[in-house]
Parts: C-alpha cells; structure tokens; sequence
C-alpha cells in the first residue's frame, strides 16, 4: 500500500429529501474514488438540513445489526467505491434513553463501520444581531474521543464545534494519529472569520494534517454554511480548498461570460468568407 493518502472532502449541497442527499452523496462518492481517492469525506448533516427543528425527524438509530436508510447507504458507498469513508454525521436517535446525537460514522473499504464518533462539544451560541443556535436544546453530548486505523496510520475525528476545543486534537497527537478530520457546517458569521484560523492552528500546534469538511452554502436554505473545505499540512499551509467564492471574484474581474460572441460561434460563421 502507498504511503501516500489521496483525500477528498465532498463539500455536498444538502435539501430537504434524505433519498436525495444520500444519492447525491453516492454520486459525488464515486466520483471522488474514480479520481483516485482513498479516503472520502462528507459533511456535517449530510441526510439532512442543519437545524435543531429537522434533528428529530431526519434522526436513525446506528446499529450495524439493523442498519437504517444513511447506514445502509454509506456501507455501500464505501464498499462499492473501495475507500475509507468518513461519513460526515447525521442525527442519531438513541430509543430507549431518548436522546439524539449528532454523529459521525466510519467505514472501511469492506462497508464495515469502524468508528463512532458523538459530537463532544455542542454548539451553543449567541451573537447579538447575528447569530443565535442551540444545539443543546435537542442534543446531547458524547463522551469519548474517536480514533481510527488506516493503512496510512492512525486518525482522529471531531465534528465541527469540536475544532474549536484544542484538547482533542492534541491527546489525538499524542495517541499517534497523523490527521484530524472534522466535518462541519461553520456559519457565515463565524466561518469567514475562524474555520480556517481553527484549521491551521490544530495543523501547526500539533503537527499533523487537519481536513475540514462543509456543506456547500445555500442561501436558501434556513442556515447558511459557510462553505470552503480545507486540507492543512504540518506547517499550517492550506494545501488546498474549495472555494467557490473565487470563481465569482474571476469571473466579475474578466467577464468573459458576457463577452462572449455567440452570434459568431458556429461552423459557418467562424469562417471568414472575404478571403
């Protein structure tokens, strides 16, 4: 097995439809081991839209006995797609303490799960005139810190509010892991501000590579992530990002899409008939 990991963080537009987030996913999936990956990565909430009013209704129980539609889905996912498959989180439903979690599952390239991680650090916020979210109103925390083994070593995960909370990255450090994945959904308040700045100190304090996985930003939608997914190496450089923000910077600076002569662009008319 090569020493070097090819990842890639889906950053997965998500609606109201489960089936329709989860075939997206598959999609998106696929495309990613055709590309060569060997470790995927989805997004915080990736069945469902990010909010403590649809956690109940887009909820399943996680049993590998009796797996629900998102389990069965990633099983098949990462075994078709022959990857490692960290499967961004979902509301879990824990029906005999009725408790709901948002948690994070991980999938070895047979589709067996091989980790379980319940979201530690809860995001509970309040910003004056911008932000007000509570995931302790329909959330409980988890309680352990998850690792998990690869052919190219040892990783650590968290879920979004997690990053912020610096313990866990380096106990992950000191157990050997060579990475941090979290997948999140980072507000347009605090996102341009800190998702990154998070990302690069976890990377630089411990170093180790830090994946930051988002949602892809819906305006429409009832909460707006903040978007740009990120891969940090050990020296704090962003390797690389998805960054759709640029292409609208591009493309207003050199509009070539209304400069465009598509009278012109056809078989006849590119020919030149004075000569």
């Amino acid at each position: 097995m090569s020493r070097t990991l090819k990842i890639a963080l889906i950053q997965l537009a998500v609606g109201a439809k489960k089936a329709v987030n989860l075939a997206r996913a598959h999609g998106k999936v696929m495309d990613a081991a055709r590309a060569g990956a060997s470790l995927v990565v989805l997004p915080e909430c990736f069945n469902s839209p990010y909010g403590t009013q649809f956690f109940k209704e887009y909820s399943e129980v996680i049993d590998s006995a009796n797996p629900g539609e998102s389990m069965k889905a990633l099983s098949n996912m990462a075994k078709e797609a022959n990857v490692f498959l960290v499967g961004g989180s979902i509301p879990e439903k824990v029906s005999d303490a009725d408790k709901l979690y948002n948690t994070c599952t991980v999938w070895n390239q047979n589709g067996e799960m091989i980790a379980k991680h319940r979201k530690v650090h809860l995001f509970d916020i309040d910003i004056p005139g911008k932000i007000r979210f509570q995931e302790s109103e329909v959330l409980s925390p988890g309680n352990e810190l998850t690792q998990f083994e690869t052919p190219w070593g040892k990783i650590g995960v968290g879920i979004c509010y997690d990053i912020r909370f610096p313990e866990m990255a380096s106990i992950a450090a000191q157990s050997g892991c060579k990475a941090m994945i979290y997948p999140g959904a980072f507000n347009m308040t605090t996102g341009p501000l800190h998702w990154e700045l998070l990302a690069r100190a976890r990377a630089v304090d411990n170093q180790m590579f830090v994946a930051a996985c988002s949602p892809a930003r819906d305006m429409s939608a009832s909460y707006h992530a903040w978007g740009h997914s990120s891969v940090v190496d050990p020296f704090a450089r962003v390797i690389a990002k998805a960054d759709y923000g640029v292409i609208e910077d591009v493309r207003s600076s050199i509009p070539i899409s209304s400069q465009r002569r598509s009278d012109l662009y056809t078989s006849a008319s590119l020919i030149n008939k004075s000569n």
